[in-house]
């Protein structure tokens, strides 16, 4: 029986890619595990596109063959072709040649699989994300001999933190850095993986695929400023994920790269606002009522337990990581050096989760995904993005909040069935029922908002009051949270204002809202 034990690059190997806890994948793997005799079965995190999920790869001499939504049985019949040296094209999603010693992923010429990049998720898919085999080099290693040439290379780069999840959201990442080391007491990095909405498999796709990539950009980062703990802060239900990067863990601590580190995993609640970065210090620490706290000082000068304290997502740390391995592949004259990583949902047969450059197209997301029918608009930057009727932005963190788009990794196409009034509703009253209470502009402002919304279906849509509601609550909420809130309103008034007036006329122009009607 084969076994998924680290396999030989250049062995046959038949490799199932899904996400954590697919039991259509586990029973693909069951099958192939069974059949297997001589060849190497392994199982490897997500590629990122569902729709292709189970995709099962066979490897043989330098030619890969993908076959997407792959069967029990058909797995068998892949793994007994490639016990007698074949690679089974009949009937593959995409076939690809490559040298026989691969360590990344094969990218295809076309279909979904060669949207945009694969910098950062050049192993997701590829490697098992619980070994830590296969790495010809860990950046951490290097980081603890030169931890002043770690800051100095990010911040040549000026690369910006990705997510909300980041304590230096679009902002530089090595200043905060320089912060932490310079400031009394014992450093501690966090993983802020605390993500629960399910739109955003960003950072959970980087955690299931190739955990070891983050944990070493995350020890790379600890060795810059001091640190000799690191806590990897993921939700409590994604049970999959936590295990994943607890075999990824003690396959890293085997290394001479977490040498000096103490690496632990923390299950977040299960709340939207656990996600938040000064509320994810708040929960690691054990307190039952969330909220955010007051800036300045930064975590990094007061963070857990008041010591200095680094959060970044695991999308930021696998680009410091990639800094660290290849600074050259950056224009430090970017506005927003890297990638970034966007999850394509919402009216689409599955999600996707792929990679784009910073100067490319928010179009390009059209490509990884089936659209269900004729595209209406887009809710760019997750539950609190904006709305908008046009793709044609660049992922760029400045581009993207020039459009009044948001940054956060999700992009939501809806077509012609949804209502921008419901759209804009819908996520003001889940900032009226989530926000953590602490400062008025988002408490008040919130339940003002909805019931502004609310107004527009009795006939009343007071435009202006709605605009200078949305302004107070921008500028002097406390966190993100309270600063984003309004803007899915904003943004859907300013791309459908036509609809809002008509739905205070008593019609719904999608016809979503029957009581209008």
């Amino acid at each position: 029986m084969g076994t998924s034990d680290s396999p030989a690059l250049d062995a046959p190997i038949l490799r199932v890619s899904a996400g954590a806890g697919r039991e259509d994948a586990e029973a693909v793997l069951d099958s192939a595990r069974d059949a297997a005799e001589t060849v190497a079965v392994a199982n490897v995190g997500p590629v990122g596109i569902e729709e292709l999920t189970p995709l099962v790869a066979t490897t043989a001499d330098g030619t890969t063959a993908f076959h997407a939504n792959c069967t029990p049985q058909r797995a068998r019949t892949l793994v007994e072709s490639l016990e007698d040296g074949t690679v089974v094209e009949e009937g593959a999603h995409a076939v690809v040649s490559h040298g026989e010693e691969q360590a990344t992923f094969p990218v295809p010429d076309d279909g979904p699989l060669s949207v945009g990049r694969r910098d950062v998720l050049e192993r997701c898919g590829w490697v098992d994300p619980t070994t830590a085999e296969g790495y010809e080099e860990f950046v951490a290693a290097e980081a603890g001999a030169a931890p002043e040439t770690v800051i100095s290379r990010v911040e040549t780069v000026g690369l910006l933190g990705r997510g909300r999840g980041d304590a230096r959201m679009d902002e530089p990442v090595a200043e905060e850095w320089r912060t932490a080391r310079e400031t009394d007491g014992d450093p501690v990095v966090v993983v802020n993986a605390g993500e629960t909405d399910d739109r955003n498999a960003t950072d959970r796709t980087l955690l299931e695929a190739d955990p070891v990539a983050v944990l070493d950009g995350a020890t790379a980062v600890a060795s810059a400023i001091g640190a000799e703990d690191i806590v990897v802060y993921c939700p409590e239900s994604a049970l999959g994920t936590r295990e994943r990067v607890r075999k990824a863990m003690t396959a890293f601590n085997d290394t001479d790269a977490a040498e000096g580190v103490t690496i632990r995993t923390f299950a977040a609640p299960d709340m939207y606002i656990a996600a938040e970065p000064t509320m994810a210090l708040e929960a690691l620490e054990g307190n039952d009522r969330l909220e955010a706290r007051l800036r300045p000082p930064s975590p990094g000068e007061h963070g857990l337990y008041g010591r200095p304290t680094i959060v970044h997502t695991p999308r930021t740390f696998a680009q410091v990581r990639r800094i660290l391995r290849d600074p050259d592949a950056f224009d430090p004259d970017d506005a927003d050096p890297g990638t970034r990583l966007l999850t394509v949902t919402g009216d689409v047969t599955a999600p996707a989760t792929l990679e784009l450059p910073t100067g490319g197209s928010l179009e390009t997301v059209l490509e990884a995904v089936s659209v269900d029918s004729e595209f209406k608009m887009a809710c760019v930057g997750g539950q609190f993005g904006g709305v908008t009727r046009s793709l044609d932005h660049t992922p760029s963190a400045p581009a993207l909040t020039g459009a009044r788009l948001g940054t956060d990794g999700v992009v939501e196409l809806f077509d012609q069935s949804r209502c921008a009034v419901v759209t804009a509703g819908t996520r003001a009253r889940f900032a009226e029922e989530e926000n953590c209470g602490r400062c008025v502009p988002c408490r008040e402002g919130s339940k003002q908002l909805t019931n502004l919304l609310r107004d527009i279906y009795s006939g009343e849509f007071k435009d202006d009051m709605l605009r200078e509601l949305a302004r107070t609550m921008r500028e002097t909420s406390i966190c993100y949270f309270g600063r984003s809130a309004s803007r899915p309103v904003t943004t859907a008034m300013d791309e459908f204002e036509p609809e809002f007036h008509a739905h205070a006329e008593g019609r719904c122009p999608s016809g979503a809202c029957e009581e209008v009607q």
